[in-house]
């Protein structure tokens, strides 16, 4: 057995022991780690900056009419909170679908860039999300930051110097320049406009005067916009409120409240395209979610 999958035997043992009594438990500050034992059916959510992980299995993510697939070679790196649609495809109970969601932290990884000076040029607009391949050093990485739970006096001290090593490691593979992006993010005009629409989600937003708020034409404004999201700005900005709606319900507001309260002035437009994003109505949600069926966690 090679370092690779001695690691990655380690890892699957560790977080089968972890979810032994729930599928997807958070058990250190960032990190969600979780099993299914079958392929499950289309869920969408919020994608925080960061990177996912199949230790075992494989999962599939739908951006914008885009899909990404990561496995046991191929991580998946997201630089910006992304309204996403993923699926676990691989998993059974002989052998289940085992995964880790980190997010990278904001402060360690500008801290790494000015650090190391680490720069690279960007052409042209890309995607806020992509593909890199797993490598031993970071599952060893993973393998410790877990380790860490059985010496919990020392993860004060130990964790943040883990969490530096998988940002570095990541910020020197052939996806650094996805990290630059996140870290430079503020900067840009685009993630500008994200963050705006992030603020004003459940605001009416002209988005002439967005794209003069950022210093750009109407035109390159959308071109990039697209390019980084996959989606349209008034699209971003309407997935932004079915997940808060979401999440509103999931706290116990009743359909109506969570409607208005994330802008919505029709309450049969919300249900239509609550419906068209999470595949179920939001009143089969909220009777869900009041009855404890749902995970707290749903990625």
């Amino acid at each position: 057995m090679d370092e690779f999958e001695y690691v990655r035997k380690k890892l699957i043992e560790r977080i089968l022991h972890l979810t032994e009594k729930q599928p997807v438990v958070s058990p250190l500050p960032g990190l969600t780690v979780s099993r299914r034992e079958s392929p499950t059916e289309p869920n969408s959510y919020m994608l925080p900056p960061g990177i996912c992980i199949a230790i075992q299995g494989a999962k599939r993510v739908l951006l914008g009419e885009e899909y990404y697939v990561y496995d046991v070679n191929n991580f998946l790196l997201t630089s910006l909170d992304l309204p996403v649609t993923a699926q676990v495809i691989e998993a059974s109970r002989e052998k289940p679908y085992i995964g880790l969601v980190w997010e990278i932290d904001m402060d360690i990884l500008t801290e790494l860039i000015v650090e190391s000076r680490f720069c690279v040029r960007e052409d042209r607009p890309s995607r806020g999300m992509s593909l890199g391949r797993v490598t031993h050093q970071i599952l060893d990485a993973f393998r410790r930051m877990l380790d860490l739970l059985d010496e919990p006096e020392n993860i004060p001290v130990l964790l943040p110097v883990i969490k530096r090593e998988i940002t570095y490691r990541l910020l020197t593979s052939e996806q650094g320049s996805k990290l630059f992006q996140m870290a430079m993010s503020e900067k840009t005009n685009v993630m500008k406009a994200v963050n705006y629409l992030k603020e004003h989600f459940n605001e009416k937003v002209n988005m002439k005067e967005l794209a003069e708020l950022v210093g750009m034409s109407v035109s390159s404004f959308y071109q990039h916009f697209k390019a980084l999201t996959g989606m349209t700005p008034l699209q971003y900005q309407k997935k932004l409120r079915l997940c808060e709606a979401r999440r509103l319900l999931m706290a116990g507001s009743d359909v109506t409240t969570a409607a208005y309260q994330v802008g919505y002035e029709s309450l049969s437009q919300f249900s239509r395209e609550y419906r068209r994003f999470f595949g179920v109505s939001p009143s089969h949600d909220a009777k869900e979610f009041k009855q404890g069926i749902y995970e707290k966690v749903l990625h």
